[in-house]
């Protein structure tokens, strides 16, 4: 696969970014690709190492082996049919996604894995300024109707291959813009909304249409669900869906946030990173919002390690924060996995993100007990480091400390789905709050309910957008083939 000693003779070139000081002062990409030939070389790194472990690591089981060599070779219009033809969006994963395929790389065995998703991110930005990306409309309509509840990369790649298939395709949304987390979840530091919107319009030219501000069922009004942001303009019940089309696919996210039932957690100032992040998204839209949520001026802490957390980070030091502070309940990972022991396999290891980078403490094994404010405003928290011990984290004596806290940001990931849209289909969910689905080949992603299916965080959890786009793709094809008794679309 490209040049055949080539992971001998060439090391891993990782992409650059901007200093920080620079980039913490806009709401940007700041990432910067490989160029052409620095994106040949790395795919000369390449092995040809028989199984490519890479394949299976790729939720989307993304061809990795072959769109290296291709870039190897300079035809890059081949290799961004080789990446379309498993993932429809390979500018979200470029950028966004953990690259669980470097982690299963053969040469990461022993020494730095492949650059892949660099590669990837290389490849769809180029086929966008060669103008390669086109619409994809079908050649034959097949006459049935279905709706996708839910615009996130699970909903937009399901309705994207049904569209294709020949079907008609009405996307509904809640939000007033097609995207879902992707577009208020993920900042726009790292992943600009003009990716999400242009792939809206090669969807409209492919058939698709889009109906934002829609909300499918009733949705709370008080208690933690009614946090989740939302601005639906009229609604629509699960009966007129199911009279009106002839499939129904729910492809929500896991929007419940997980919340920290600790004494004074009432305080004012504690809000979830879901109410945080997606007003920044709005002002960078161009919207105009009442009281936002700032960090300027602040001492925050941020309750939660993962990259909900980071990204909660990353917004706070453009806010102008004082300190940010991350605290995660989990000891400290090793620096480095243990390779032999966790190869091909996701391992545990320190990440450190460009946003902690930019500035942030990070407190590890550490549990908060309370917050304490001042005339109702959160001013702190009290905290203790915390243990395993048979198997249960136990406060350490003697660790108790208090912080500074202007404002608290719980980003502590999401339990399951916001249960209204479940319940007013009628879907049978499953111990975590889930829609109840499988995944077999005859029957998948069919729920209780007669033509209703459902994919993404809707029916996994909480996951990663490339495990999003696997399952719509794979839904889509469960629709297809329950509509039309055989289907030709790709798993």
């Amino acid at each position: 696969m490209g040049k055949v000693t080539g992971f001998l003779e060439y090391e891993r070139l990782e992409e650059g970014y901007e200093p920080v000081e620079k980039r913490v002062k806009n709401y940007k990409e700041f990432v910067i690709g490989l160029k052409a030939d620095d994106s040949k070389v790395q795919a000369a790194r390449c092995m040809d190492c028989g199984t490519p472990f890479c394949n299976n690591g790729c939720p989307v089981n993304n061809i990795i082996p072959d769109f290296n060599d291709l870039v190897y070779r300079g035809d890059w219009q081949n290799a961004i049919t080789i990446l379309h033809s498993t993932n429809n969006f390979p500018e979200f994963t470029g950028r966004i996604c953990p690259a669980p395929c470097e982690a299963a790389c053969t040469l990461n065995v022993n020494d730095d894995a492949v650059g892949i998703k660099s590669i990837e991110h290389a490849i769809i930005d180029r086929a966008w300024e060669e103008g390669w990306v086109v619409p994809q409309p079908p050649k034959v309509k097949t006459g049935k109707k279905i709706a996708v509840v839910g615009s996130g990369p699970a909903g937009m790649a399901a309705a994207q291959q049904l569209a294709r298939a020949g079907h008609a395709v009405t996307l509904f949304e809640k939000n007033d813009r097609v995207g879902g987390l992707l577009r208020y979840g993920i900042p726009d530091f790292k992943m600009e909304k003009t990716h999400i919107d242009r792939r809206v319009k090669q969807m409209e030219a492919e058939g698709v249409v889009f109906r934002t501000g829609v909300l499918v069922g009733e949705w709370p009004k008080d208690g933690p669900a009614s946090k989740v942001t939302n601005w639906a303009k009229e609604s629509i019940s699960a009966d007129q869906l199911k009279a009106e089309f002839d499939a129904v696919l729910l492809t929500g996210g896991s929007e419940q946030s997980r919340d920290l039932p600790v004494p004074g957690r009432d305080l004012d100032g504690i809000h979830f990173a879901m109410e945080f992040l997606p007003q920044q998204n709005k002002l960078n839209a161009g919207d105009k919002l009442k009281g936002q949520l700032r960090a300027d001026g602040k001492n925050v802490i941020v309750i939660g390690g993962g990259d909900t957390g980071s990204d909660c980070v990353g917004t706070s030091n453009r806010h102008g924060a004082v300190s940010v502070t991350q605290f995660e309940v989990m000891p400290q990972p090793p620096v480095e996995e243990n390779r032999p022991l966790t190869w091909p396999y996701w391992p545990l290891k320190l990440r450190t993100s460009s946003s902690h980078e930019e500035g942030c403490s990070r407190e590890f094994a550490i549990s908060t007990k309370e917050f304490i404010g001042e005339k109702g405003r959160v001013t702190g928290l009290k905290t203790v480091h915390v243990e395993f011990k048979d198997g249960k984290l136990v406060d350490i004596p003697g660790t108790e400390k208090e912080y500074k806290a202007d404002l608290v940001l719980l980003a502590m990931g999401f339990v399951n789905p916001v249960a209204t849209v479940l319940d007013a289909f009628g879907v049978e969910k499953d111990g975590r709050g889930n829609a109840k689905a499988g995944v077999d080949e005859v029957g998948g992603y069919k729920t209780n309910v007669a033509k209703v299916f459902v994919a993404g965080d809707m029916r996994r959890g909480q996951s990663l957008v490339v495990w999003a786009i696997r399952e719509g793709r794979q839904a889509a094809r469960a629709v297809d083939e329950f509509l039309m008794g055989a289907t030709t679309l790709p798993r």
